[in-house]
């Protein structure tokens, strides 16, 4: 008599069966890696990786959002520091602009400072949990990315 069909131990001793267990296959990826790597590769160079695979990727919506998220809020980021670095300075003769107090200047420093750090600890936090297999949203831009990855 032969174990009935989904039996996980014989039926004669007792022992454990080896059960055959298929993971849930991941989504194929037009890019040929496997959707975590290229997930926290999407972030790996900021909105420029994420641009890079947005036109690459077809099919991975993990892929597509990541790229998305990634372009979006380190594009943000970025332009932010873009407007307060030059600010932090002081004036910018050479485009015409007129100089700033002294003290507005010196206070764009620190926040400056604060931006960089959020912007690295955020680096490393969306590559982890993209590297994990996991959509985290960053507030705001998350749901954002969402909606384009499913369109």
């Amino acid at each position: 008599m032969e174990n009935p069909g989904g039996a996980n131990f014989c039926y004669k001793c007792g022992a454990g069966l080896v059960v055959n267990i298929t993971a849930k296959p991941e989504a194929e990826s037009s890019t040929g890696l496997s959707a975590t790597v290229a997930g926290l590769l999407c972030y790996l160079a900021g909105w420029i990786t994420g641009i890079i695979f947005v036109v690459l990727e077809k099919k991975s919506t993990f892929i597509k959002f990541h790229a998305w998220q990634s372009i979006i809020t380190f594009g943000a980021l970025d332009v932010l520091l873009l407007i307060l670095l030059p600010l932090s300075f002081g004036p910018i003769p050479y485009i015409g602009l007129e100089p700033l107090p002294l003290y507005i200047g010196l206070s764009l420093g620190p926040l400056v400072l604060i931006v960089s750090i959020a912007r690295f600890v955020l680096w490393i936090i969306l590559m982890v949990q993209a590297g994990s297999g996991k959509m985290w949203k960053v507030p705001g831009a998350g749901d954002w990315a969402e909606k384009q990855a499913n369109k």
